[in-house]
């Protein structure tokens, strides 16, 4: 029986397991390294994140982005955004260095048994571990309005679901949302040749500033200081933080993890899109259909209420993620179905980051809830991953010394979860 089960290789897998390893701990690791990075972000796409906030986390700090970009004769800079690409590859670097050899069958589905938990693979093999650690990322929280979900993929697709987008040179495609993801989406379409339109419910897009110079004098540091997050007191609060942001009222929690960095794009597409790319504003998709040709949307004015047609070849939604707890469909039904929730749907989780079920930690974007919006950026990996790994190695104690097994859910709630 392996110490700690790590579901998932991206960032905060990957970091999870360099962690564990370095404590000394059995572990196994399943997934496909990178995978989101590798597979559902098209070509030409780059990160948001400033490249020293796009770490991976060993305990020595040694795999870093700039230490790898330097290997390869290359260098990490500030301001200068990263391709996607280079991150992927940073990705499977770090996994080769850091990280014993990881299995890429795919966990399908978890359950509790005596003394912890056994996971099925897809080609149907069972293991067993004490811990398991759930890093399964965004996949499993894709966000389509409900308006569109009638529709099969040949019509309507998210803005995950792409490796690349030459399959629509020369259609007419509509992308729903005003964050960056349909902001460069809609971009690069357009930089190919394909007819695009943006279409979203704010009534003004929002973009971030160019970063101010890493060296600058220190007062302009003290008045708004750099964060993973971007610059200012309230940012670098949320990004260097996220052990005192869980000790804020659970109200004002759902409040900043639902308002915070809302959507916004990236000062450098601003110019590609601008000049481009039709923008409609204070618009939502009210029914869609098909017709020949593609896919017929109604779409109602949000200020005058006025109601039009329009007429699309496909809809890209590009409308985020929503972590909540019955979309972590690998758990078996008792399992997830008794986690404890917060009050936006998504598992609690306590203080190093363990779920109201002994021994099954949670990872990524399915904690900002708990531990704020650093979560839903690579740059939340480094402090999940020092503070998860010790809260696994508190368990094994725990249940070394006093033969202690997962409670049933039952008899967890939301309240003990958050000790």
């Amino acid at each position: 029986m392996y110490d700690l089960l790590v579901v998932g290789a991206g960032p905060y897998g990957l970091s999870i397991a360099s962690h564990a390893v370095s404590a000394g701990l059995n572990v196994r690791v399943h997934g496909r390294p990178m995978a989101s990075w590798r597979d559902h972000m098209p070509r030409g796409m780059f990160l948001k994140s400033e490249p020293w906030a796009s770490n991976l986390s060993d305990p020595g700090g040694r795999l870093s982005l700039a230490a790898y970009c330097a290997g390869r004769g290359t260098e990490a800079r500030h301001g200068h955004p990263i391709p996607v690409e280079t991150f992927a590859e940073y990705g499977l670097w770090f996994a080769r260095n850091a990280v014993p050899e990881i299995d890429e069958h795919l966990v399908t589905r978890v359950a509790p048994v005596p003394g912890g938990y056994e996971a099925l693979t897809a080609d149907g093999r069972p293991l067993r571990a004490r811990t398991v650690a759930l890093a399964v990322g965004v996949m499993p929280f894709v966000e389509i309005p409900p308006a569109l979900r009638g529709l099969g993929p040949s019509l309507v697709s998210h803005s995950s679901h792409h490796s690349d987008l030459d399959r629509f040179r020369g259609d007419d495609v509509t992308v729903i949302g005003g964050g960056q993801a349909a902001l460069e989406t809609a971009a690069l379409l357009a930089e190919q040749g394909t007819r695009v339109r943006v279409l979203a419910r704010t009534d003004g897009l929002s973009w971030n500033d160019v970063p101010p110079p890493w060296q600058r004098p220190w007062w302009q540091s003290a008045r708004s200081p750099h964060s993973g997050l971007g610059c200012g007191w309230r940012n670098w609060f949320y990004s260097e933080r996220p052990g005192l942001y869980r000790r804020l009222p659970e109200a004002t929690r759902a409040r900043v993890a639902g308002t915070a960095l809302g959507p916004a794009g990236a000062w450098w597409v601003r110019d590609r899109l601008e000049p481009a790319v039709e923008v409609l504003l204070g618009h939502e998709v009210t029914a869609a259909r098909a017709v020949a040709g593609g896919v017929r949307l109604d779409v109602r004015d949000l200020t005058s209420g006025s109601a039009r047609a329009l007429e699309t070849g496909h809809v890209i939604a590009a409308t985020g993620f929503t972590a909540r707890r019955e979309r972590l469909s690998l758990l078996c039904d008792e399992l997830r179905t008794g986690l404890a929730v917060v009050a936006d749907g998504s598992p609690a989780v306590g203080r190093d980051f363990e779920s109201s079920y002994p021994g099954l930690f949670l990872a990524g974007l399915v904690t900002a809830s708990g531990f704020g919006p650093a979560m839903r950026f690579v740059h939340g990996a480094t402090y999940t991953a020092g503070s998860l790994v010790r809260g696994v190695r508190r368990h094994l104690r725990a249940t070394a010394h006093h033969g202690t097994v997962p409670a049933p859910p039952r008899e967890r709630t939301a309240a003990t979860a958050a000790r």
